[in-house]
């Protein structure tokens, strides 16, 4: 054990042996111990000496440590040693360290070179992916570091193995779900290397539920205001998302759009902004300019933009542009955000329009920005930012265009002058002193007549006050001032520096010919196509042309289109202006080489060009009006054809219908039949639906004397109501006498001869008092009893109207089983014509039978008659008959003996 204690530290006697003999002892410790603890002494004492002697520990030491990790993969503890050597060795973090304390001490990159050798065997990488499934913190932790070493320094090998080993990506995607921060964090940096520039890998891992995972790690860390770990799963999202549509497919279709809402409430405090967070917003802004960027396809670029603004997302953005207090790298980067996400989206661009700063008064937001890109004093990165955010806005968006147009005409200028507009501030911008807010003002104004002939017409009505007491001129006049030396310069052999002004003008004086329509006499095609000859030359023209394609700054500015310049020297082309630049310069070319000719051949074949288009764009209408006929005729087919199936389902109803309607004749007919025989055995008396027709007449009878008892009883009630009109008209003076005989003719009712015979005893009842009141009760006794009279006919008036329903259902009924038995005897006339028809056919066809077996006998066939059969079956019943007849004979014999 001596050299462990001169590896721990103990003392020893004799000379000391080197790292590489004590790195050999133990590995040959490693390799031929057969006690665990041995080997396990062995290895942490490599570990010891593998920062130090990393060279030596790799070289000796590798494959024994690899063959731990096969064989004693039951001791975690040998097993946690074994890893952490491995990762000494091959990861170059320290080596970095000791590079930068001592620069002169270089070697080579160790690290790659023991990855290597490690991978060469890729049952190597496996063995360590099972090991990483440990739960183990000893196995896990140093298991994780290990392979994120591996990535770091051979990631596109490793990749590949991870890649086809079964399960690979999914065992460690279970790190995102350790309870142990440590572990989890480390394996939020694995996936960043496992995911770089892999997109099979970057799929398997969207799709392994990885977005869901690493929101709810940002959620829990507080979002922007979280710490490192918050970067690290920002960053591993991005290497999800860029450049692969497939998993910015899945992100918006998963609605993970909506969870990024939350990351950009920030508040209105000025304090706060630590350097984590800055950096922690400025990747949340990032990775939504990765959802829609520019080069993505314009369909998924496009739902994302939809997706951001219905979800909030652009309102947070616009709030966090129009703060205070925010830091100057996460505005411009919040500009450059918000440029993306209204880049093309009409919906998008609108709100923007309406967004206005809480200035007072308040300012659209477009006019607060458009002034920090005129002012000089704003930083250059924040103004070339505002630049891309008016051009996205005015990206296909010909409603922004024209507003923008329209603050620059005679008729919408304020003439107070209390606001500032957009156009007033390119105006000022364009003709200031400093050069970059005239570039910046010349390329915002180019974009805002971008593919819009009707803006680019009504820009020639923009007049400018050039200074106190001149007239008004031109803008496109001004503009001409300014330039009228440009042809100078060309004809001038300037310096290489240049070059690239001499190439703008050539480009310049090729447009003007191209597009010359030769409508000015001294500006013709051949005229300056002549003045170029004599002055410049063509060869020399050409070439000057050519100056701006070849340079380098056109060359970056053609790449992207926002604009990114690392200083004020390098702005020069704008990227809308390099498509131009490509899309002219070969036709500018061949204009200059053309003839007169060749000019005119040229205008004859544009005047039939045109006319084709012409009768190309008649006939498109025509088209348009023919589709949109047959569309119509397809709906009007689609509604007949559903109107069709709706009618033949109803026709196969009725079908159905009818067919039940047939089975049930049937039925009727069999059953008439019967009817019939049963009638015509026992009389013609029939039932119809149970009601005979005795009972209907004896109802009729019945009827009748019900009709004379109301009779009988209405001329009763007129005779009572006559008697009491006479009652009512009489003076109360009459007698009680008169009254009692009119009582007693009309009634004969006992209580009123009683009344009467009071009436003529008593002559004090002569009194009108006594008068009165008996004629009034008597008038209420009356109409009492006319009461009960009219109760009784109303009666018997609702009994007479019951018989009435009755005998006509009954008549109903009557008058339907007479239709009934009128069809059924119809078709019974049918059915015994057609026996009578079936019974001549029978006749014909026996005539013909027999007009046959004749012939046949004729030619000698033998023919058997039925005639004859039945004789042979009725002689044989004879003989069946004689024998039966012996036998009773024979029997009757028997018994009188």
């Amino acid at each position: 054990m001596n050299f462990l204690r001169g590896v721990m530290g103990g003392p020893s006697a004799g000379p000391q042996p080197s790292g590489a003999d004590t790195i050999q002892k133990l590995c040959d410790r490693v390799a031929s111990s057969t006690l665990l603890d041995d080997r396990r002494d062995a290895v942490r004492a490599l570990k010891s000496l593998s920062k130090k002697y990393r060279l030596e520990v790799g070289i000796q030491a590798m494959e024994h440590l690899i063959h731990v990790l096969q064989t004693d993969r039951s001791d975690s503890e040998i097993i946690g040693y074994a890893l952490d050597t491995l990762y000494n060795v091959i990861s170059n973090d320290l080596e970095e360290e000791e590079q930068e304390e001592n620069s002169a001490k270089q070697v080579d990159d160790l690290g790659s070179q023991f990855t290597e050798i490690f991978i060469k065997q890729q049952e190597n990488v496996t063995l360590l992916l099972t090991l990483v499934e440990e739960f183990d913190f000893h196995v896990r932790w140093p298991g994780v570091k290990l392979l994120t070493s591996l990535l770091k320094q051979q990631g596109p090998q490793v990749q590949q193995i991870i890649l086809v080993s079964p399960m690979g990506v999914s065992r460690l995607m279970d790190l995102l779900a350790d309870s142990r921060e440590v572990i989890r964090n480390d394996g939020v940096l694995l996936l960043q290397q496992l995911t770089k520039s892999n997109a099979a890998i970057q799929k398997i891992v969207a799709f392994e539920n990885a977005f869901e995972r690493l929101l709810d790690i940002i959620t829990e860390e507080g979002n922007s205001d979280g710490g490192i770990v918050v970067e690290d799963c920002l960053l591993l999202l991005q290497n999800l998302l860029k450049n692969n549509n497939s998993n910015q497919n899945f992100f918006k279709e998963g609605s993970y759009i909506q969870r990024m809402k939350p990351w950009f409430e920030v508040g209105d405090d000025n304090c706060g902004w630590s350097a984590q967070k800055v950096t922690n917003l400025h990747l949340m802004l990032q990775l939504v300019r990765v959802l829609v960027s520019p080069t993505n396809p314009p369909g998924a670029t496009s739902s994302c933009q939809k997706a951001m603004f219905h979800c909030g997302l652009l309102q947070q953005l616009c709030t966090i542009l129009m703060a205070t207090g925010v830091p100057a790298d996460i505005l411009t980067e919040t500009i450059n955000t918000v440029s993306e996400v209204i880049r093309g989206c009409q919906t998008n661009q609108d709100y923007f329009a309406s967004v206005n700063a809480p200035s007072n008064p308040p300012r659209p937001a477009i006019v607060v920005l458009l002034m920090s890109m005129v002012n000089e004093r704003q930083p250059f990165v924040l103004r070339c930012a505002v630049l891309y955010c008016f051009q996205c806005f005015l990206y296909k968006n010909q409603k922004g265009q024209g507003e923008i147009v329209s603050t620059l005409l005679p008729s919408t200028i304020d003439a107070t002058g209390n606001s500032v507009s957009a156009g007033q501030l390119l105006c000022g911008g364009l003709f200031s002193t400093d050069s970059l807010s005239n570039w910046c003002a010349a390329v915002a104004l180019a974009h805002a007549l971008q593919e819009n002939a009707t803006l680019k017409e009504q820009l020639l009505r923009v007049q400018l006050a050039t200074s106190i007491g001149n007239p008004p001129v031109s803008l496109l006049q001004q503009c001409t001032n300014i330039l009228s030396q440009l042809t100078g310069q060309i004809a001038e052999n300037l310096g290489e520096e240049e070059q690239l002004v001499q190439g703008l003008c050539a480009l310049l004086l090729g447009i003007s010919i191209y597009y010359n329509d030769n409508s000015l006499e001294n500006y013709r095609k051949e005229k300056l196509k002549q003045l170029i000859e004599k002055r410049i030359g063509r060869e020399n023209f050409i070439e000057k042309l050519g100056f701006i394609s070849k340079h380098e700054l056109y060359s970056r500015a053609a790449q992207k289109p926002q604009p990114s310049f690392s200083s004020p020297d390098h702005m020069m082309f704008d990227h809308e202006f390099t498509k131009l630049v490509k899309e002219l310069e070969g036709v500018i070319s061949k204009a200059i080489y053309k003839s007169s000719e060749e000019d005119k051949k040229e205008e004859e074949v544009k005047k039939t060009l045109e006319q084709h288009d012409n009768i190309v764009t008649h006939y498109k209408k025509v088209i348009r009006e023919q589709d949109q006929e047959l569309e119509e005729l397809k709906q009007r087919i689609n509604t007949l054809t559903s109107q069709n199936e709706q009618l033949q389902a109803t026709v196969t109803q009725q079908v159905s219908q009818i067919q039940q309607h047939k089975d049930q004749y049937n039925l009727l007919k069999v059953q008439l039949g019967k009817d019939n025989q049963h009638h015509n055995s026992h009389g013609d008396t029939f039932q119809m639906n149970g009601i005979q027709t005795e009972e209907v007449s004896k109802l009729k009878e019945e009827l009748e004397e019900w009709k004379n008892k109301h009779e009988l009883l209405q001329g009763q009630l007129r005779e009572k109501d006559s008697v009491i009109e006479k009652l009512s008209s009489s003076q109360l003076e009459m007698g009680t006498t008169e009254q009692a005989s009119q009582i007693s003719k009309f009634g004969g009712l006992e209580h009123n001869n009683e009344l009467q015979k009071n009436a003529t005893a008593d002559p004090v009842l002569r009194d009108s008092g006594a008068t009165a009141a008996t004629s009034s009760e008597l008038e209420g006794r009356l109409e009492q009893e006319i009461k009960e009279l009219k109760s009784e006919v109303k009666a018997l008036s609702e009994e007479k109207e019951s018989l009435k329903q009755q005998l006509d259902s009954s008549s109903s009924t009557v008058a339907i089983l007479q239709d009934e038995k009128s069809k059924l005897q119809r078709e019974v006339a049918e059915s015994k014509k057609e026996q009578d028809d079936l019974l001549v056919l029978l006749a014909d066809q026996d005539q013909k039978i027999s007009a046959l077996k004749i012939k046949l006998k004729d030619l000698g066939v033998p023919v058997e008659d039925e005639d004859d059969t039945e004789s042979g079956d009725q002689g044989d019943e004879d003989e069946d008959g004689d024998e039966e007849e012996q036998d009773e004979n024979a029997a009757v014999c028997y018994h009188e003996n």
